[in-house]
């Protein structure tokens, strides 16, 4: 959709977004195609052309699919692949000293880790959110202000393409703060940020080969004192370098092509068999904000958190972020929930993304090592656990949510990440999201989990937009692969219920489903004490006209 002028926004939206990139768009979709009215507000006037994030996870490509990406473009995507798990750390000398297991089938239905590039994902998503009647984009407007009342927020916007603009307020019920690590809605509204004090120069690479070769591996860690380096499939016909900066090179040195040049050529990586498409200095480094709410303003993707990349997880820590935030939204906006559940929104992703950028700040100690000594000793230590069977192919990190949670209590399986798996239908073989989706997902193996389950409790959860299943062997909705027989038998359960951002609710061996169920919507219930008095909360778009 082409931007708007600002003064055709001026009728208070249900949620304004600040920021345009995937977090922001993706969030806008989700809020969208639930028929919510957003107005998403950029401050470039055009998309940024170059790469940025490179690596995408299995879970982060199932929030895609819920919001209708995958079914047109999963070819952006291109699946880890290489030796020892396609992750691979290696020292000065090129010995393995760590795999790490990216290639393995991911519990979302996709493959564990993938390769793609930014822009290309930023455009479809732009295209999707623009063609939604719900949702419009503001590009060429700075933030300048914003504040907040019992009924809504205000943002105060100025047009950078014209001069003779002046600020405009955009009204909306709630604010959802999206606009990177440099956040202007984080800044104004002084929310603090904790740092990790991990902090490191890298230059980082993108080319085009113009000569197709195979990598070994799918990314490849180079841990030399000399020059640490990080070879990465970056998406379908690109790779990427990144090169750490070294004390005695200066920052305006290493952002030179020819330092580029000149780095990549160990590799064979030269003018003549390679186009040069961007070379940048960035900052590697871990923070993340001490709140991510404040009243009706919500943090999400880099304005909440930043990690170095080592992982690949900065963009899905995002991706989760815009999930987990908008479903609760859109159940408050339906006057389905009490607003109180948006405050478990914080306590559960920070403390998961806190897990995950604790893990990257680890191996990025081991990557960025220059001592010659400390290296040699890491190296024999690495090498001394990679001759341990159990520890020779490390998995990726899964953390489970923070607390306060919107999860079952006393339930071992809570707030970890549901399966998605293929399935059969009435003929159609598939992904369950879109053969049977819902927002909440029912399931259970051999067992019909609503049998017991009363009439009023039934409509209830069909209101919230959940599904129910029984999945087996040869029934009506047939397990293809095995994957969920498989996964109940490890967990022990007949009945797995998962909310819409795709983590375990809680879970039951087959006998009290309505307690299950009771116990969620006491949850989604929940009401605030104002003044010492209980109170319910009305939907978002009576408090947006109020």
């Amino acid at each position: 959709m082409d931007a708007v002028k600002a003064s055709e926004s001026s009728v208070p939206v249900d949620f304004l977004v600040v920021g345009a990139g995937p977090v922001g768009l993706l969030t806008a979709i989700l809020l969208g195609r639930e028929g919510r009215r957003v107005t998403v507000v950029e401050r470039w006037p055009a998309r940024y052309p170059m790469p940025r994030a490179c690596t995408i996870d299995h879970e982060a490509l199932r929030i895609l699919q819920s919001a209708g990406v995958m079914d047109e473009h999963a070819d952006l995507f291109e699946p880890s692949r290489g030796e020892r798990g396609g992750y691979q750390i290696r020292n000065g000398d090129g010995v393995l000293l760590r795999a790490i297991n990216w290639n393995r089938p991911g519990e979302s239905g996709w493959a564990n880790t993938n390769g793609f590039y930014q822009p290309d994902l930023e455009e479809v998503l732009e295209q999707v959110a623009g063609g939604m009647p719900t949702v419009q984009i503001l590009r060429g407007f700075a933030a300048t202000a914003v504040t907040q009342d019992d009924a809504g927020v205000t943002l105060t916007v100025v047009n950078h393409s014209d001069v003779a603009s002046h600020p405009q307020d955009l009204r909306a019920s709630r604010l959802v703060a999206a606009d990177g690590a440099n956040s202007t809605i984080r800044t104004l509204v002084g929310i603090e940020s904790a740092d990790s004090e991990f902090e490191a120069d890298w230059l980082v690479v993108d080319y085009e080969p113009l000569v197709d070769r195979r990598w070994e591996a799918f990314v490849t860690q180079y841990c030399d004192p000399e020059q640490p380096a990080t070879a990465v499939n970056s998406g379908p016909g690109r790779r990427r370098f990144e090169f750490m900066r070294r004390a005695d090179v200066t920052t305006e040195e290493l952002n030179r092509p020819e330092a580029a040049w000149r780095l990549m050529a160990p590799w064979d990586v030269t003018p003549d068999n390679a186009r040069l498409e961007r070379h940048a200095v960035y900052t590697f480094r871990g923070r993340w904000a001490k709140q991510w709410q404040q009243g009706r303003i919500f943090l999400a993707g880099d304005a909440a958190h930043l990690m170095p990349p080592f992982l690949g997880q900065g963009l899905c820590a995002g991706l989760r972020d815009a999930r987990a935030l908008t479903w609760r939204l859109d159940l408050v906006a339906a006057g389905l929930a009490g607003k109180s559940i948006l405050e478990t929104y914080g306590p559960e992703r920070s403390a998961h993304v806190r897990v995950i950028i604790d893990e990257a700040i680890a191996l990025g100690e081991v990557i960025c090592e220059l001592d010659p000594i400390r290296a040699a000793e890491r190296d024999a230590r690495m090498l001394a656990e990679l001759r341990d069977p159990a520890a020779a192919t490390v998995e990726p990190p899964q953390p489970r949510l923070g607390t306060p949670s919107i999860t079952a209590d006393d339930d071992p399986h809570a707030g970890t990440l549901s399966i998605q798996g293929r399935i059969e239908v009435n003929g159609a073989t598939g992904l369950f999201d879109d053969l049977v989706g819902g927002s909440w997902q029912l399931i259970g193996m051999a067992v019909d989990p609503l049998d017991e389950v009363p009439q009023e409790l039934r409509e209830w959860f069909s209101r919230i937009g959940g599904t129910s299943a029984r999945l087996s062997d040869d029934g009506d909705i047939r397990d293809v692969d095995g994957t969920y027989r498989a996964w109940f038998q490890a967990h022990g359960c007949r009945i797995v219920l998962s909310r819409p951002d795709f983590y375990i609710f809680g879970t039951d061996a087959g006998h009290d489903v309505p307690h299950l169920l009771q116990a969620l919507r006491a949850q989604l219930r929940s009401c605030t004490r104002e003044g010492g008095t209980t109170v319910t909360h009305e939907p978002i778009e009576e408090e947006a006209r109020s």
